[in-house]
């Protein structure tokens, strides 16, 4: 089996990712570039629409992109209501500035489809603020649970590490939307959670990993124990990123637009995620470790 120095490598690959982290923080200030809100976290009149016979998303999300709007509506959020030839629509329109685009979609809708009924009201700005600090707040719990469990579970400077590569991880996926312009949605933070939690699983394994050599190998240095570690898990951790990047990209390829911005944030997820668990992680344990006076030193 090959032997590859991870952590004597990290020297080089901690500061390019301080950099990005930087930069995808930068990237993010409304000022700069900015994140772009979906429907969900922006608001925008929602149609609830009965129709008289069957009809598909994809015929709703057609007729929906021949209207000329300021914005694309073949992006808009679209829910059927199961047993009911109901369907639910959300666009990303200002109420106020686009009246006739708005009436020029329910136009349009009665006259391609059998309509019976279409019934509309605004999602407020205040709800949909209420909805993305809600989003947030779910990550940020995330990752205060992880680092009461790690620590618990092993010791805090394992926390921090597995902490400080999820927040790393994030912050790139981030950036990246933020220099694209990519819509974030509730999808999009749905993702961010499983990112998260994608990570943490490979970090913990290695973790684990390394905790089992301490115990078998009492004399060797920290240094080796941690680099012995990654390698043994490297295996395990390539092959699970790559049975998972396989149908991620899929979706991102066949999965259409409203999918396309979850599973770039997966995507992204998969290959930050793999590469922080051995390059973000473990140095901070290492260093962690050194600075604590643990006589396992390299």
């Amino acid at each position: 089996m090959h032997h590859f120095d991870f952590l004597g490598k990290a020297k080089y690959f901690v500061p390019i990712s301080i950099l990005l982290v930087v930069l995808s923080w930068i990237l993010v200030i409304p000022g700069v570039r900015g994140l772009n809100p979906g429907i969900d976290f922006s608001g925008g009149p929602e149609f609830t629409v009965k129709f008289s016979e069957p009809v598909t998303t994809a015929e709703v999300r057609s007729a929906l992109a021949e209207i000329p709007a300021p914005i694309d509506l073949s992006k808009s959020v679209i829910q059927n209501v199961a047993g009911k030839n109901t369907m639910v629509i959300t666009t990303q329109l200002d109420v106020e500035a686009n009246q006739s685009t708005i009436k020029a979609i329910e136009d349009t809708l009665r006259s391609k489809f059998k309509v019976e009924d279409v019934s509309r009201y605004s999602i407020g700005k205040q709800v949909s603020r209420e909805l993305m600090q809600k989003g947030w707040q779910a990550v940020l719990l995330a990752l205060v649970v992880i680092l009461v469990y790690v620590s618990w579970r092993f010791r805090l400077r394992y926390a921090v590490g597995a902490v400080v590569a999820l927040i790393h991880d994030v912050s790139i996926a981030l950036g990246v939307f933020a220099l694209f312009h990519i819509e974030v949605n509730l999808a999009t933070i749905a993702a961010f959670l499983t990112i998260v939690g994608y990570s943490l699983n490979d970090t913990i394994v290695i973790f684990d990993r390394i905790r089992e050599n301490l115990k078998i190998d009492r004399k060797a240095s920290i240094f080796d124990i941690i680099n012995k570690s990654v390698n043994q898990s490297l295996s395990r951790t390539l092959n699970t990123s790559l049975t998972t990047f396989i149908p991620v990209f899929i979706m991102f390829l066949f999965g259409g637009s409203v999918l396309r911005g979850f599973a770039l944030a997966l995507l992204i997820g998969v290959i930050v995620g793999t590469y922080s668990s051995m390059y973000i992680a473990n140095p901070i344990v290492y260093a962690w470790t050194l600075k604590a006076g643990v006589k396992r030193s390299k």
